[in-house]
């Protein structure tokens, strides 16, 4: 049905041959990617609902018939439609904070546990910020599998508190993300635990695809022009490329958007190697930014991200921590939808791509919100000013009036 490629020596594997990274290369520059058999994929769309889960992708998804599927209900998030938002022909907010755990990395996670079952793993580990962490931890949570979290001292106490609630055994390292996660590789293959750790596993990038599998469906097949994402690790944003790219390949959609990655000022090591040019070089930096989930200085599907942006004819922008705040505030205010930090850093790219003249107004363009802001209040309580008013009609009246000054 599919064969593993390294994508860097371009090296093909059997399923059965390779785990995680190709050996050859290593992990950073040998990230996998899943290479189907496109002229024995039939998918017709009379087949596809806007809203049903990620499973109904099977067909283009390495999982057999038979696989393990979620409990809960992963994907189908809405995709709302904004005309003359920032003054642009048709804006799409892909909203992922309706998951089940509330962010984008349920896909991943969904596919993670059906390869888990697959391979005969009784446990289950990952390294995060705090939302891929929370999603292994619920997703889980109905199952037999045993799960084993790392997190870095950073990670907010509202995505921690998920991980208790979840029954999840936590381990918080007194460090960096990247730190977290060097560590549990290590204990995980002395312990022979399964990986969901990004980049390393290849099979959660086919999970992350589905949400531009999802958008495709949801425009009718119409895609946008211009694709907008937060990036930290590289997965997402290699995820939707090969969405796009693979639905092209079995004749659904005629073209790939051009994609283009935001990243924090302070996370730009991304966009720091694909400026520099090919050949593609991992550079790694001590990352600081309010965005957490993107908070990467150590990005691990680094080659991939600039590869397949490359090829969809996209770059990389960089976005302060106060325009990822405006931006969470502002998206909000405009279109209802509440995101992450990280969420919204795909608004402030967008605001930036339009300041640099990089789309024109009269693009459909998308935007990808991949976390609830639920999920890290403690990022805008800065902007949060509330004054006390005493229970009295007239004190009351007073203040409504000022309100509206």
């Amino acid at each position: 049905m599919y064969k593993l490629k390294c994508i860097s020596c371009e090296t093909y594997y059997d399923p059965d041959e390779i785990l995680y990274t190709c050996p050859k290369c290593g992990d950073r520059l040998g990230t996998l990617e899943i290479v189907y058999d496109y002229d024995n994929i039939v998918i017709k769309k009379s087949e596809l609902d806007p809203y049903d889960s990620i499973f109904q992708f099977k067909k283009i998804l390495p999982i057999s018939n038979s696989a393990y599927q979620t409990y809960l209900h992963v994907g189908g998030t809405p995709l709302y439609s904004f005309k003359g938002l920032l003054g642009i022909k048709e804006v799409f907010v892909k909203y992922d904070g309706t998951n089940p755990t509330g962010s984008y990395k349920d896909r991943a996670t969904a596919i993670a546990i059906s390869k888990a079952y697959e391979f005969g793993f009784k446990n289950i580990y990952c390294a995060s910020t705090g939302n891929a962490a929370s999603s292994l931890a619920g997703l889980t949570a109905p199952t037999d599998l045993e799960t084993f979290i790392f997190v870095p001292a950073s990670a907010p106490i509202a995505k921690i508190t998920q991980l208790y609630v979840y029954g999840a055994n936590v381990i918080q390292i007194d460090g960096s993300y990247d730190e977290a996660f060097d560590i549990s590789m290590k204990i995980g293959q002395k312990k022979r635990w399964y990986s969901r750790n990004s980049a390393i596993n290849p099979y959660l990038l086919e999970g992350k695809k589905t949400g531009a599998l999802e958008v495709a469906v949801q425009t009718d097949f119409e895609v946008p022009d211009t694709i907008f994402v937060g990036v930290g690790d590289g997965t997402v944003i290699s995820s939707l490329y090969k969405g796009f790219y693979d639905f092209m390949q079995i004749g659904l959609i005629d073209k790939i958007p051009k994609i283009i990655g935001v990243q924090a000022q302070g996370a730009d090591a991304i966009a720091r190697v694909f400026e520099k040019g090919e050949p593609f070089t991992p550079e790694d930096i001590e990352a600081k930014t309010i965005a957490d989930s993107i908070s990467v200085g150590k990005p691990r599907d680094v080659i991939k991200a600039c590869k397949y942006v490359q090829k969809s004819g996209g770059t990389f922008l960089r976005v302060s921590d106060e325009e990822i705040l405006n931006a969470i505030v502002e998206l909000a205010e405009e279109t209802g939808v509440f995101g992450e930090p990280a969420g919204a850093s795909a608004y402030a790219g967008l605001k930036k791509a339009l300041s640099l003249g990089l789309i024109s107004r009269d693009e459909r363009v998308c935007v990808f919100v991949t976390g609830n802001g639920l999920k890290d209040v403690r990022s805008i309580e800065s902007l949060v000013r509330l004054e006390k008013i005493p229970p009295k009609i007239e004190t009351v009246l007073q203040y409504i009036d000022t309100l509206k000054q």
